[in-house]
């Protein structure tokens, strides 16, 4: 979460002479910079749902671009105060949403891989996670101490595609032991040449944490894997 005083300081390169105004027209490079700043600011603000008054803040921006100490209603000690507390509760506000997007994900995901595991050449692992074989390559299987080649997608239970080595144009090489724990399960049991459809639970894959924007606390993945090579061999 981008902090508040790195918010503020990207707020004090706005003009505030005028109050807000409807744009309709970037003439110059200061006004697509203006503009720009802006966007990023409001993107900033929906995204953290900050209950700002924006006439207030307009207010305290002028204040202090006006460089008058007199006009300021807070002191710096206050300002310091204000702005601890404010982070302090949009701390627990994220972490608050976070954890019901958590449970939400987890309950989806359990409830998915309960049907899943029902289908036609769908394996189950003691760990939970959960494969179908759909190439069954006849080449040696890597171990912990590999460093494997592949090709893969990724996408969430409802078909969103978040990573693609397709897309990129080339395969991934990484270690065994360098990625998610559902990936190193299922890679030290397949073959080169296999490609396997794996289904790896929250606890397998990004846990409570998730990963970036796109993947969500505790969310179940889907991936398509085509194990290419082992390295060495």
């Amino acid at each position: 979460m981008r902090t508040v005083i790195a918010l503020a300081l990207c707020l004090t390169l706005i003009s505030c002479e005028n109050n807000a105004q409807d744009v309709s027209d970037l003439s110059t490079k200061k006004d697509s910079i203006s503009y720009a700043i802006g966007l990023n600011i409001g993107d900033s603000f929906k995204q953290q749902d900050m209950d700002i008054d924006l006439d207030v803040l307009l207010g305290g921006i002028n204040h202090a671009l006006a460089e008058e100490e007199d006009a300021r209603l807070l002191s710096k000690e206050q300002i310091q105060a204000v702005m601890m507390s404010f982070q302090q509760e949009m701390m627990e506000k994220q972490q608050a949403k976070q954890e019901a997007a958590g449970k939400e994900n987890k309950e989806a995901g359990e409830k998915f891989l309960a049907e899943n595991k029902t289908k036609e050449g769908v394996k189950v692992t003691e760990s939970g996670l959960q494969y179908k074989i759909i190439e069954e390559g006849d080449g040696p299987i890597p171990t912990d101490k590999d460093k494997v080649t592949v090709h893969y997608t990724g996408t969430l239970l409802d078909g969103t595609k978040f990573d693609s080595s397709f897309d990129r144009g080339e395969p991934a090489t990484f270690p065994v032991t360098g990625v998610i724990k559902g990936w190193t399960e299922a890679l030290q049991m397949m073959p080169v040449g296999s490609k396997w459809k794996l289904w790896i639970p929250g606890e397998l894959a990004y846990g409570p944490q998730g990963a970036g924007g796109q993947i969500g606390p505790n969310q179940t993945l889907v991936f398509e894997v085509e194990l290419l090579s082992i390295d060495g061999q």
